[in-house]
């Protein structure tokens, strides 16, 4: 048996859907029987013992689900799923085909959206933005003006924070990262720092150290040209001046 149902108080939202207040029809851990929600679509865009609250608006194809909670003025829309214990709040918006679940908390002015997905224990707040194949998880941060795209991995204690941009195949975990960790496009392959005083280049993954003595041999078995295992040599002794503090 469904714990709400739909009122007839309406608004209008900017894409012109029709959205309607809800009410709880039974005292639960939300509240009282009678007391309001937020705003859905329909029916379908709450499912479980999830619950939509305060200004909150969830419509679209976006399901609530679970234990989750919606509140304040955040949007969920799209394809997008919020459920297990998750909460999105402030004026956080998650949309597309995005995922918020686990205990996760997306608050603030945060972004979700495009395939990306928040899990775990993760907090996502701030202005940051996650979007495209990015995950976060574990007991990661993502806060500030931090982007993290692509199919970018944040997990672990990571704190991705400031103005620092995470992208491409990056993955980040553990150790906190001030800002941006180092990422090119070589004329081979890409380049970017997993981890704390180690670097990736196409699928081989050295410490940096390593990457010094080694750059020229690797580069001579994968084929690469003089010029190119030149190229390689000075971004490497790039990452080993950044290393010092990543």
């Amino acid at each position: 048996m469904k714990h709400f149902k739909l009122t007839a108080e309406k608004i209008v939202n900017a894409f012109g859907v029709n959205l309607f207040r809800i009410e709880l029809t039974i005292d639960c851990k939300w509240g009282k029987a009678g007391d309001k929600g937020g705003f859905i679509e329909k029916e379908e865009n709450i499912s479980g013992d999830a619950w939509v609250s305060g200004d909150a608006r969830v419509y679209g194809d976006a399901r609530v689900s679970g234990n989750a909670r919606v509140y304040g003025d955040a949007r969920v829309s799209g394809n997008a799923r919020v459920y297990g214990n998750a909460w999105v709040y402030g004026n956080a918006r998650v949309s597309g085909n995005a995922q918020v679940y686990g205990d996760a908390h997306v608050y603030g002015d945060a972004r979700v959206y495009g395939d990306a997905q928040v899990y775990g224990n993760a907090r996502v707040y701030g202005y940051a933005w996650v979007y495209g194949n990015a995950q976060v998880s574990g007991d990661a941060r993502v806060y500030g003006d931090a982007r993290v795209s692509g199919n970018a991995h944040v997990s672990g204690d990571a704190r991705v924070y400031g103005d620092a941009q995470v992208y491409g195949d990056a993955h980040v975990y553990g150790d906190a990262w001030e800002k941006s960790p180092l990422q090119i496009q070589g004329t081979r392959h890409f380049i970017c720092m997993p981890k704390v005083g180690f670097l990736k280049i196409g699928c081989i993954e050295l410490s940096i150290n390593d990457w010094g003595d080694r750059f020229k041999d690797i580069g001579n078995e994968n084929g690469y040209t003089e010029s190119e295992i030149k190229e390689y040599g000075l971004h490497i002794e790039l990452a080993k001046t950044l290393n010092t503090q990543p």
